[in-house]
């Protein structure tokens, strides 16, 4: 809450560490519904087409459920599909999430978390590699391919 002014405070909704905030509307139907944990130490404002989820589970196990294939096709059935797509309050409970104990919870997490942590070193290293097999080529084509002209 540091950087909100202190006159606006108390007409701002807050998400508490932990809480998963979810998106109530979007341009797009996959926009609808995207969930993140809130993993700070304070505080955060939240828009008031969020949702805020409080719960005793495990934050990063819930928001990688919100995420799956599965999750996002339940949802997709109660999206109101006007020019702005709308999630209601009680769409969203209707969506089921399974929760096995916190501690199999963090297992997953763990999985999870280095699954994607792997896949991002590859995103941002592979251009730059991409980038060097290129140069790599182009010095061995014009090496191989300059011939001295027999004068």
């Amino acid at each position: 809450m540091s950087h909100v002014r202190a006159d606006l405070a108390p007409s701002l909704r807050f998400a508490n560490p932990r809480d998963i905030v979810i998106a109530a509307v979007g341009e797009t139907v996959e926009d609808v519904g995207k969930a993140v944990a809130w993993l700070g130490d304070d505080k955060v404002a939240v828009h008031d087409d969020c949702f805020i989820f409080r719960h005793e589970q495990n934050p990063k196990f819930i928001s990688y459920c919100l995420q799956t294939t599965a999750l996002k096709a339940e949802k997709n059935k109660y999206v109101a599909r006007a020019k702005v797509k709308r999630l209601s309050s009680e769409s969203l409970a209707k969506l089921r999430i399974p929760l096995p104990p916190l501690d199999e919870q963090a297992k997953i997490v763990d999985i999870l978390d280095r699954f994607d942590a792997l896949v991002n070193d590859l995103s941002s290293a592979l251009p730059v590699e991409i980038n060097a097999r290129r140069e790599q080529y182009e010095h061995y084509r014009d090496r191989l391919l300059s011939f001295k002209m027999a004068a």
